[in-house]
């Protein structure tokens, strides 16, 4: 079995020594190839270059940035046609995640553990018994994510966090709460509701503040505890939506404590939630802040989001 290791070096929970256990561990089990990212977007060539070599699996090291990286680079690839007209899942490598940020959302929602030891050690077991799942991942407009995406608020949070790390600032819970407290209070435009979401064949929905959309549950972790603003998101379904109709302080107030303490249904008369959605749109009639699987991608006025089922074997 042939595989190559993609490896962040700048991950967050990793160092020299333990990447070299990692590799020791991974030579054991397959021919592997280790390269290393340089710069970001290179995880993605990356992936699509071992897809065109034929390889058997990909393995990542890194948070859930370079993950969402080299998934798109396999779903951008054009892998060696095998035999039997095989589906486009089973043409693909399979992807392996080794934790190795500081939140790893995408792998502890597929049941891996937190930490990389733990991670690499079942990681290992799957690849030595052909255990796998088929997952399927979302779209928005060219680009695919994992987990989740947002357009608004919690996509300028992560905005805020992110020009916070480049200035030395340690990723934490409370850097994060922090971010949301001073966008929410000081940043954004809560009175007017910018935002309309369209589905083919059903009346659209208007005058929207903030989306929050989810391919599987939970949209993130605060530090062991799940946060779920639609807990009946799946990797085997369609898309998740949550979105605000207004970002007044009582109402987002009670609804964003709902989904912290794990309520099975959050809800209110502020609240839009739809379930198991193959393809909708969102727009706006000013730039919003923008995000997929916890980067932040700029501001949008308009993305088109769509559900790919059965897109990818995931070694779990």
């Amino acid at each position: 079995m042939r595989a190559v290791l993609v490896v962040n070096p700048k991950a967050t929970t990793t160092s020299e020594r333990s990447r070299d256990v990692l590799v020791r561990a991974l030579r054991s089990e397959v021919d592997l190839s280790v390269r290393y990212t340089r710069r970001r977007g290179h995880a993605t060539a990356l992936a699509r270059e071992a897809a065109e070599e034929g390889v058997d699996v990909v393995v990542t090291l890194g948070g859930d940035g370079t993950v969402n990286e080299v998934v798109n680079g396999l779903m951008a690839a054009e892998p060696p046609t095998a035999p039997g007209a095989l589906p486009p899942a089973e043409r693909l490598p399979a992807l392996a995640t080794v934790p190795g940020g500081s939140t790893n959302v995408f792998a502890r929602a597929l049941g891996l553990p937190g930490e990389w030891p733990e991670g690499t050690s079942m990681i290992l077991e799957g690849l030595r018994l052909g255990r796998y799942r088929t997952i399927g991942l979302g779209r928005a407009d060219d680009r695919y994510f994992t987990f989740c995406a947002g357009f608004g608020l919690d996509a300028a949070v992560i905005h805020r966090v992110e020009q916070a790390r480049r200035k030395g600032r340690v990723s934490s819970p409370g850097l994060y709460l922090r971010a949301i407290l001073s966008q929410y209070f000081f940043a954004s435009d809560r009175r007017h509701p910018a935002i309309s979401l369209e589905r083919p064949g059903e009346a659209g929905q208007g005058e929207l503040a903030s989306a929050i959309i989810q391919n599987t549950a939970p949209w993130t972790y605060l530090g062991d505890r799940e946060i779920n603003p639609n807990p009946e998101a799946s990797f085997d379904l369609g898309l998740d939506v949550l979105a605000f109709r207004q970002l007044r302080v009582p109402s987002t107030a009670r609804t964003v404590t709902q989904f912290v303490s794990g309520h099975p249904d959050p809800h209110g008369r502020q609240v839009l939630r739809l379930h198991d959605v193959a393809e909708f749109t969102l727009l706006s009639s000013r730039p919003q802040a923008f995000q997929l699987d916890g980067d932040y991608l700029g501001e949008r006025e308009k993305v088109r989001f769509t559900s790919v089922p059965a897109a990818l074997r995931v070694i779990c």
